[in-house]
């Protein structure tokens, strides 16, 4: 944690009223946009027999569609507890319990405290984290086959409007910060792990990026 991000800062920003509503709009109407393409792309590549880590995947309702879709076990990573009492009911409901283990830790801190997985995902979770390197540079390190990123899109429109959200954030102390990390730095850093790019798509405010396993 950093003087920008404290603990009491993210519970806010992910708080547990977030995530109960997060699971009822997934209820109701599935996915979001940006993970519904994360998992088409894996999908389409063939998830069966695979396993699945994802950093900072809130209600879990991108694990949920990527076990349905063959994925044998899941570990979800979560930096605040807020999430999982929402997440805990999707499971039951969808009979997945025994299929995903729930951390809450700071994966970038205690990366060794996780095993691999052949499939990474952190869906707009380097925004919301200060030192992009350590924490895509562990993502990267534990990903066996690939490791799917989404983050905002460095434009001026972003910059301007998460410049403006994070003067609010620091006058009201929040303890909360958004950030724009360079792409070519994220991929720099998942690359000098072994990884090479394969997709890199770009949606009106988010970018997806698709990184594969070399093997020599």
């Amino acid at each position: 944690m950093t003087d920008c991000c404290s603990a009491t800062g993210y519970r806010w920003a992910f708080s547990e009223k977030r995530a109960w509503r997060e699971a009822r709009r997934y209820e109701r109407r599935g996915l979001d946009p940006t993970s519904r393409r994360i998992v088409e792309v894996l999908t389409m590549q063939g998830v069966e027999g695979l396993t699945l880590l994802e950093v900072g995947g809130g209600v879990g309702a991108v694990q949920i569609e990527l076990l349905k879709a063959g994925v044998t076990q899941a570990v979800s990573i979560e930096l605040t507890p807020t999430y999982e009492k929402a997440a805990g009911e999707l499971l039951r409901t969808s009979g997945l319990e025994d299929r995903v283990a729930r951390k809450v830790m700071d994966f970038a801190q205690a990366a060794d405290d996780v095993e691999a997985a052949d499939i990474v995902i952190m869906n707009r979770v380097l925004c919301c984290y200060p030192d992009m390197p350590k924490l895509a540079g562990a993502a990267a390190a534990h990903a066996r086959q690939v490791m799917v990123l989404s983050f905002p899109r460095r434009t001026w429109w972003t910059r301007f409007g998460l410049s403006f959200a994070n003067l609010v954030l620091r006058m009201t102390r929040r303890g909360f910060q958004v950030f724009v990390h360079r792409p070519e730095r994220i991929l720099a850093t998942a690359e000098d792990r072994g990884l090479k790019t394969t997709l890199n798509r770009a949606g009106s405010f988010w970018q997806m990026i698709v990184l594969q396993r070399i093997t020599r």
